[in-house]
């Protein structure tokens, strides 16, 4: 995609797919991406929580490819090694992992998004140049257990009204409810299930990013 600002990558972003394989129906990490990129995602997140380095980079390789055919985002997640290697659009990490000035030095330019539940958590991400939120579990989710469960749409609220830097919800995020969390303050909306787990992933991707959009109306 370039070396665009920050914010202006970010401000591009409406629906943000993670990839999960034990969710896909034996479809791989790279068939996800491509048909959730053909639905109209705007960001593809690969996360491969227990592979080693290398099954990961193979995958990473095989989507910044198809990102770079759909002019669309790529990024991985906790990996800056992997990210820098397959030149993706950037890295998204939890509260436990690299430094996120650390990372930000790094990935020299890119994006570097931080899960941050917290105004404090959110605000210090801020300051160490992140350059988006990932708040959640807004909904009670099974895909992602080790984070904080349901924290409820007014998260959403309280953090926008504190950072300046674009915000990503995810968790439990579905058609019922994507657009409640838009309203709430989200400039995104990332997903799990709600796309990867469906028969039609490119019609799922497609319809919950016109939901979104619809939402902003």
């Amino acid at each position: 995609m370039g070396y665009l600002r920050p914010d202006v990558w970010t401000a591009m972003f409406d629906l943000y797919v993670i990839t999960d394989e034990s969710l896909s129906k034996g479809r791989s990490n790279v068939e996800i991406a491509r048909m959730a990129y053909q639905g109209g995602a705007d960001v593809v997140q690969l996360r491969m929580k227990n592979a080693s380095k290398e099954d990961m980079l193979r995958d990473a390789l095989a989507i910044k490819e198809i990102a770079d055919d759909y002019s669309k985002f790529f990024i991985v997640n906790d990996s800056v090694e992997v990210a820098l290697e397959s030149d993706a659009d950037g890295v998204h990490l939890g509260q436990g992992d690299m430094p996120v000035e650390e990372a930000v030095e790094l990935m020299d330019g890119k994006l570097v998004g931080i899960s941050a539940n917290t105004i404090e958590t959110a605000k210090r991400a801020e300051q160490a140049g992140a350059a988006y939120i990932g708040v959640g579990a807004i909904f009670s989710t099974a895909t992602k257990p080790d984070a904080d469960q349901g924290i409820g749409l007014d998260a959403i609220y309280r953090i926008r009204q504190a950072v300046d830097i674009p915000i990503v919800a995810i968790g439990g995020i579905n058609q019922g409810n994507i657009q409640d969390v838009i309203r709430a303050g989200a400039d995104a909306a990332a997903v799990v299930s709600a796309v990867v787990s469906k028969d039609d992933v490119v019609k799922a991707a497609h319809d919950l990013r016109d939901l979104i959009l619809k939402a902003r109306l």
